[in-house]
């Protein structure tokens, strides 16, 4: 069977169309296992972004077609980059992420609901910025503060990246207790293509 040559961005229809052939691909989510926990696709396998980061190597070597998802798109951009590194050339994106997923009414596993790590990031954003200012009040010079998260949340939006959300992401109530390499590796090496 030849392998069929598919762009680095796909939308919802044709990772499903994909996943019901012979060469489906493995669904990568690089969400943190609280967002996961939330919505996920069925089969799909959570390896958080810093997770992946970490072990590229271990989890590069059982993998050869892959669909990387988050929540819009942008998490998995820098799975793509970071695999990409070990040699991969097999690597997809689902357009849109979970999102664009649910939108197209594709099937969605539920469990408990927990807020998706870019709202968590912009509920500490803004609490620190008003904290800045309103302190400034009795600390004069406090808004400095303000301005420094700014600018952090800038230099986000310019590298695509976000020290915020990392360091949320490694917070207690967005990990797993089962969500860890030797988990995901395992997981990637009982399981055959998955099917949704």
């Amino acid at each position: 069977m030849t392998t069929q040559h598919r762009p680095a961005r796909l939308d919802p229809v044709t990772v499903r169309d994909w996943l019901a052939r012979d060469d489906g691909p493995r669904l990568l989510d690089v969400r943190t296992p609280a967002e996961f926990e939330t919505a996920h696709i069925p089969g799909s396998y959570n390896v958080p972004l810093h997770l992946l980061r970490e072990h590229r190597d271990d989890v590069s070597r059982h993998l050869d077609q892959v669909v990387l998802i988050c929540r819009s798109g942008s998490r998995a951009g820098q799975a793509e980059q970071i695999l990409a590194e070990t040699g991969m050339t097999n690597l997809h994106i689902l357009d849109g992420g979970i999102l664009a997923w649910q939108q197209a009414g594709a099937p969605l596993n539920r469990g408990r609901r927990s807020w998706d790590l870019e709202r968590q990031v912009r509920l500490t954003a803004g609490t620190l910025v008003l904290i800045g200012i309103l302190g400034s009040l009795a600390v004069p010079g406090l808004q400095w503060f303000s301005a420094a998260v700014g600018a952090g949340l800038a230099a986000a939006a310019l590298t695509n990246t976000c020290l915020m959300g990392t360091l949320l992401s490694k917070l207690p109530f967005n990990r797993a207790a089962d969500c860890d390499i030797d988990t995901v590796v395992r997981q990637l090496v009982d399981a055959g293509p998955v099917r949704a």
